[in-house]
């Protein structure tokens, strides 16, 4: 056979979870459909700003005493979690982060960062921070009146999820969910991702998720933030026999904020690897595109 003759290799096949990532269309027939309303989609983007807002205020003020303890009282010299600059000569010289019994250094980064080019004993960085100097006061108004917007905003979304029963067909796991619960978490491990009719709505392990976020961390970090303050605990003395004083409401206050935090990294993560362009699209103008039979 001649080379003229030859027939050309078939071009590389491109991975699907690829695809997705990169925004190009998948292989073979694909459909569109109507997933997000309106409302979700609003909810969903205001969310996004508050939460932002609500932690980089909240690391501010959890700079004015950067350590955590459990129980009604703070013990100074046992706590669950500290952040603190270490020195001599009035120079900062060394930050160490504390988990219990482990002592790490953080120097730059915890405990210790640089301002105006020199170390300094901060909780965490003024880059991390709302504001950025340290600023207590300013840091509250902002933490206080997001956290207002996030009430009221979560509210508006759970009130929408029952009237419509979004929150039993899309938050809920249900029997086959949690029967298909191994099965999804080794496709997931795999990059494998839903297709046809299965991609219209969310498996089990996206609605365990999204319940916890919305039904468990939410409430709890708004309860125990309820519980930090003077004024509540006075008009609600039951929160704090409920959370066993206001420092174990502060440690959960602080776990559930970086709840959200490991929530949104791993979302993120989901979205690029399950289709970049489609996902945000699909939270823009409600329409999302998946690979199944053609149905014009």
């Amino acid at each position: 056979m001649s080379s003229a003759d030859a027939v050309p290799a078939p071009p590389p096949r491109i991975p699907g979870w690829v695809r997705k990532a990169l925004g190009l269309a998948p292989e073979g027939p694909h459909y569109s459909f109507f997933r997000h309303p309106l409302l979700i989609r609003i909810t969903h983007w205001f969310n996004a700003i508050v939460l932002f807002v609500m932690l980089l205020s909240g690391l501010q003020i959890f700079n004015a005493h950067p350590a955590l303890y459990w129980g009604k009282s703070a013990d100074f010299d046992h706590p669950i979690l500290s952040m603190v600059a270490f020195g001599h000569d009035n120079t900062v010289t060394q930050g160490i982060t504390q988990i219990g019994p482990w002592r790490f250094d953080t120097t730059g980064v915890l405990g210790a960062s640089k301002v105006d080019g020199q170390l300094a004993a901060r909780g965490f960085p003024d880059w991390a921070t709302i504001p950025g100097p340290q600023w207590l006061a300013m840091g509250r108004l902002w933490h206080f009146l997001f956290a207002w917007l996030f009430v009221t905003n979560g509210l508006i979304f759970v009130a929408y999820a029952l009237r419509t029963r979004h929150a039993q067909k899309e938050l809920i796991p249900n029997k086959q969910d949690l029967k298909n619960l191994p099965h999804e978490i080794v496709n997931h491990a795999q990059l494998k991702f839903p297709k046809g009719e299965e991609a219209k709505h969310y498996n089990g392990i996206q609605k365990m998720a999204y319940g916890a976020v919305i039904f468990i961390i939410a409430p709890l970090i708004i309860l125990t933030g309820l519980t930090m303050s003077p004024t509540m605990d006075a008009a609600f003395p039951e929160l704090l026999w409920i959370f066993g004083g206001r420092q174990t409401a502060r440690t959960i206050h602080f776990i559930c904020a970086f709840s959200f935090l490991a929530f949104f990294i791993v979302h993120i993560v989901m979205v690029v690897l399950s289709g970049t362009w489609n996902n945000i699209r699909s939270m823009i103008t409600g329409r999302y595109t998946i690979e199944g039979e053609d149905h014009g």
